[in-house]
Parts: C-alpha cells; structure tokens; sequence
C-alpha cells in the first residue's frame, strides 16, 4: 500500500478549523494536535494496527492507543513501527514533503509538545516555505517560520503497511 500524501492534506484542510464528529476533541484535555494528525495520516493511510500497548488506532476516547493522541508515542510509534499502518523515519527539514508530520518543542524543557501536518512545501525545504496545518491552535498552511519554538523535528512518512 502506499501513502497517499493528497488525501492526508485533504483531510487537514477540510478539518483544520473544525471538529470531525467521528473522533473526539481532545482541547479540554491537553491539546487535539496529536489527535488531528493522526486522523489526518489515517485518511492517507487507510491503515491502523491495533497491538495492544505499542499500536496506533482509534475506536473511541476511551478505546485508543497512546500514540493517536500522545506527542511522545506518535512519534515512537512512526519511527519504529515494523507492523500494519503507516511508518516513517526522523529526517531533516530537507526531505519535507506533503503529508509529513512536525513536531516541535517550545521553551526551555525541549520536550516535544505539538504535533502539525505538513501540507505544503517550497522547492528547497525551509522554515519560511514549509506550511502546516494544526489542532489546539487551530492553522492551515501556517509557515513554520512563525511559530516560536527552540525545536522542532520531521517525521517523513515512507509508506503503510496492509492489515
């Protein structure tokens, strides 16, 4: 299966500045980010994998795994998934592209906090040229340059593995 980078900024563009019924808004309990996002790379996907503890999946608000909601275990689950659903690698900014996931830190805890999608992205790569979509601070194709982070990283998905 491949990655549908078009329908994953599809997604984000229809629902970036509303609440899909099907999933719920998580703003009252810590932040909707992570949350959008992974809708946003489920709707590129089609995939979810549903291993109990290290999965990612959503069936309701209380039947989740940590890693469609959390900042932390998205990333873990993307970076080193070997199973179903989509899987991607930790690369620099150069390698950007439609459908990719940022996530940024802010402060001086450097603790990654915010998770966006990458919707669009200039010819070489930059903070002024690549734009995002996001939850909690509701954006589509906000530049990265105005965001006030001390760090940020790039989740580039490669692809989706079937069921």
């Amino acid at each position: 299966m491949a990655y549908n980078r078009f329908a994953a900024v599809r997604y984000a563009r229809r629902w970036a500045f509303r609440r899909n019924p099907a999933f719920y808004n998580f703003d009252e309990l810590g932040g909707d980010c992570t949350n959008f996002v992974s809708q946003c790379v489920f709707a590129g996907s089609g995939v979810m994998n549903f291993s109990q503890t290290l999965g990612w999946y959503y069936i309701s608000p209380d039947a989740r795994a940590p890693s469609w909601t959390s900042v932390q275990f998205f990333y873990d689950f993307m970076t080193q998934n070997e199973g179903a659903g989509p899987y991607g690698i930790d690369a620099p900014l150069s390698l950007a592209q439609p459908g990719d996931v940022m996530q940024f830190a802010y402060g001086e805890n450097e603790s990654f906090s915010h998770t966006l999608l990458v919707v669009a992205v200039g010819r070489n790569p930059s903070p002024e040229n690549i734009l995002l979509a996001a939850h909690t601070n509701d954006a589509f194709a906000r530049p990265m340059s105005t965001y006030d982070i001390t760090n940020a990283r790039l989740i580039h998905i490669e692809d989706v593995r079937g069921q």
